[in-house]
């Protein structure tokens, strides 16, 4: 015992006091978090003001775009297509353990490979809630560059994805992000860039939306878009069939731990995050967002997990979102490094491209 060279009463009184010290501390972690709705701008002004938090809030959204928001987080946290269990992947194994310290304290992608433009990218749903789809579509596009050190610039289409595979949930209506690497996998996926890009097999063809406040593009719908019907072809323009244009996946898999994600950003690229929404996620502008109001989440979302490093002595993930640049930090944002922050670094899928 601690506390064996003391009295048996002094000893007891130890005991006591240090069980009620972590029993406050157990409660203190339990209680739920200030809510003050959806969209509000009492929660913007307590974040702000009121609370000790390591970023700031501002507005995104229109405040009565209550709906759409929870239209565009589209992710079913770590469930398979049947919403009973997570679907059965390997975790990714490293054969030497890694130190913080054998890596860099910060690392962004766009600084390593230059060479690859789709790092800087920030793509755009618009009102569906296919972020599963575009989490890992990003992050695939990028790994494929990395790969061939910038040869193959390959936009892999969202759009495929979404309205082909599947076992991948219900489009529009939300998915799982492991069933899309699957899908890359098992099946393969065309080429395919942003709406009105023509670019690529099958660009996507949901149109942009103003989902903020900012007001450059036209304004989201009242109502969710039906997911496209799957195509069998590509466009007429575009000189390839969807068979040979399909890229495949060789290895999937999920990662686990903090410094295997980190080691994993650092020598393959980026890789697809889910992670559970509160309300007051959505009023993101700067700084390391950990929860700090709203008690219960929103929704899921996926997005392109990419880099990490340190601010002000708070460590973060660097992550590039789906809701235009418009959003945010100029469409992306950092996330708390290192305490699982929102169920982040639980739920990391990736997959190495198959050249």
């Amino acid at each position: 015992m601690c506390c064996s060279y003391l009295p048996p009463e002094t000893c007891t009184m130890r005991k006591f006091v240090a069980a009620c010290v972590l029993l406050f501390v157990l409660v203190q972690a339990q209680e739920p978090k200030p809510d003050f709705g959806l969209l509000s701008d009492e929660e913007i002004y307590y974040i702000n003001h009121v609370a000790k938090t390591t970023w700031t809030a501002g507005r995104n959204f229109d405040r009565n775009d209550h709906q759409h928001v929870k239209r565009i987080l589209g992710t079913e946290i770590a469930k398979d297509k049947t919403g009973t269990k997570t679907i059965k992947l390997p975790i990714k194994t490293f054969v030497k353990e890694v130190k913080e310290s054998d890596l860099p304290l910060n690392f962004d992608p766009r600084l390593k490979w230059p060479h690859c433009p789709s790092l800087e990218e920030v793509r755009d749903q618009g009102d569906c809630g296919s972020c599963w789809a575009f989490g890992a579509v990003s992050s695939m596009t990028d790994r494929l560059c990395i790969k061939t050190h910038g040869k193959t610039q390959f936009h892999f289409s969202a759009e495929h994805v979404l309205s082909c595979c599947t076992n991948c949930g219900k489009g529009c209506e939300g998915g799982y992000p492991p069933e899309a690497w699957a899908f890359y996998q098992k099946e393969g996926i065309v080429s395919g860039g942003q709406y009105n890009s023509s670019e690529g097999c099958q660009p996507y063809q949901i149109p942009a939306c103003d989902h903020h406040v900012v007001g450059r593009i036209q304004p989201c719908t009242k109502k969710l878009k039906p997911t496209p019907k799957c195509q069998t072809t590509c466009e007429p323009e575009y000189n390839k069939t969807v068979a040979d244009d399909k890229h495949y996946g060789d290895r999937i898999y999920w990662i686990r731990g903090e410094l295997n994600i980190m080691r994993e950003l650092i020598y393959n690229g980026p890789v697809e995050a889910s992670f559970k929404v509160h309300s007051d996620f959505l009023h993101y502008k700067s700084g390391v967002y950990q929860h700090t109001s709203g008690s219960n989440h929103t929704g899921g979302h996926a997005v392109k997990l990419m880099g990490y490093g340190v601010e002000n002595g708070i460590k973060y993930w660097l992550v590039a979102n789906s809701w235009n640049p418009d959003w945010g930090d100029q469409g992306f944002f950092k996330i708390l490094r290192g305490q699982n922050e929102c169920e982040i670094e639980s739920h990391i899928v990736s997959g190495d491209p198959k050249l």
